[in-house]
């Protein structure tokens, strides 16, 4: 995987300001970085939120594992928009910036002087980018946008597991993760379009919307096809598909299997009941008979045993993985899927990479995440402050930097 700068890349010369916190918004701008364009974090004198919040306990040298991980092909300005010169700052960055994103609390902007309005009143052509929990406005807007409460009220937790057991969240913050890529597209589409026309305009993301059609499949089988969606006895993958689909438990540990032929199934592991039912019509009918007939004859060999045979035998079915499988697997070593560099207080830094390729202009790390203001000062002189002006700021604490 590319992480030096050996081609343009397909976003060099576009500036973004990214004033956006925690995961959806920081990760978006990470990949327009990621694709060459020229990210300015803008984050208050004390750093980031993130950059204070433990991941999974792990801590860093200066930048914890948590920011590091969303904000590289970065730099930092620190700056104080609550101060009449911190204002006046970010207006002399926005008058030639390309894209501006927040996911500011409904009303924040405004009050700071940054909602579209009055930035594009400087910056027409600006892609104006607002990400949210529920919406700008209407009864949710002004609820906690957090990843699990998303998860909850999506529906998605009841595509899964059994009917007596709680709901179970996803293994990630899937949430964040799927709004992040709707306004990663969204800026895409607005500098699309605004390449073609010349016109800048608002972008508004929210969670809700994002994670409900992302379950663009599940849901018009509930709205169009009139199923209701319902869960099972036994640990059912998914609602709205036929038995076995799931992980299921081997001699040595786990595997999944999706909706195989039961015959060849029954076959395979001598049970001459599930081999005799009809997949499509048992399949529903049966799906806690056929998920425990199918758990039972699991478990007498090795998991390597099964997916031998089942490959030889054209069913779907993989290896269940931890984090320390998924690294050393070869088709992800083939793939370059992580990538490794060097930072200047972390060290070598292991990561997920890109997840797209571009033959042309390919994505690249040119920079670790910044420390907090480490780029204060060039920002500033970039946006024409002059020397004596920069100097103020930072003698009255409305801006600062860290080396």
């Amino acid at each position: 995987m590319t992480t030096t700068r050996d081609k343009p890349g397909i976003l060099d010369g576009y500036r973004v300001l990214d004033c956006s916190i925690a995961m959806a918004g920081p990760f978006a701008a990470q990949r327009l970085g990621d694709l060459g364009a020229d990210v300015v974090k803008v984050e208050p004198v004390t750093g980031e939120w993130q950059r204070h919040a433990s991941a999974g306990g792990a801590t860093g040298n200066r930048i914890n594992v948590s920011f590091l991980s969303l904000n590289r092909n970065k730099r930092s300005l620190a700056v104080d928009l609550k101060a009449p010169a911190g204002k006046e700052v970010l207006r002399r960055l926005v008058a030639d910036a390309d894209v501006f994103l927040q996911n500011y609390r409904p009303g924040v902007a405004a009050r700071l002087g940054v909602d579209y309005a009055s930035l594009a009143a400087i910056n027409p052509s600006l892609v104006y980018v607002s990400i949210s929990g529920y919406g700008e406005d209407g009864p949710y807007a002004r609820r906690p946008g957090q990843d699990l409460l998303l998860q909850a009220m999506s529906g998605a937790m009841l595509s899964t597991g059994r009917t007596d057991e709680a709901p179970r969240a996803a293994g990630q913050y899937l949430v964040d993760a799927v709004t992040a890529s709707t306004a990663f597209e969204g800026v895409l589409a607005a500098l699309l379009h605004r390449e073609r026309t010349g016109e800048g305009q608002l972008v508004t993301v929210n969670m809700l919307d994002a994670i409900t059609t992302l379950q663009m499949q599940e849901l018009s089988v509930h709205t169009v096809g009139g199923l209701p969606q319902t869960r099972s006895a036994e640990p059912h993958a998914h609602v709205y598909i036929r038995s076995p689909y799931g992980a299921f438990r081997t001699a040595d540990g786990y595997l999944v299997i999706a909706f195989p032929p039961l015959k060849t199934l029954g076959g395979l592991i001598g049970d001459d009941t599930l081999a005799a039912m009809d997949d499509e019509e048992h399949g529903w009918t049966h799906r806690d008979e056929i998920f425990a007939r199918t758990a039972a004859g699991l478990l007498h060999r090795p998991t390597r045993h099964w997916l031998d045979a089942f490959e030889a035998a054209g069913i779907w079915a993989g290896p269940v993985y931890g984090y320390a499988d998924l690294v050393d697997d070869p088709q992800i070593r083939h793939n370059g899927t992580f990538v490794t560099y060097d930072h200047p207080t972390e060290g070598r830094v292991t990561v997920p990479g890109f997840p797209y390729r571009f033959s042309a202009a390919p994505p690249r790390i040119d920079r670790g995440a910044p420390l907090t203001g480490e780029h204060t000062r060039e920002v500033l002189a970039e946006a024409g402050l002059a020397e004596d002006e920069i100097e103020e700021l930072f003698a009255a604490g409305t801006v600062v930097e860290t080396s």
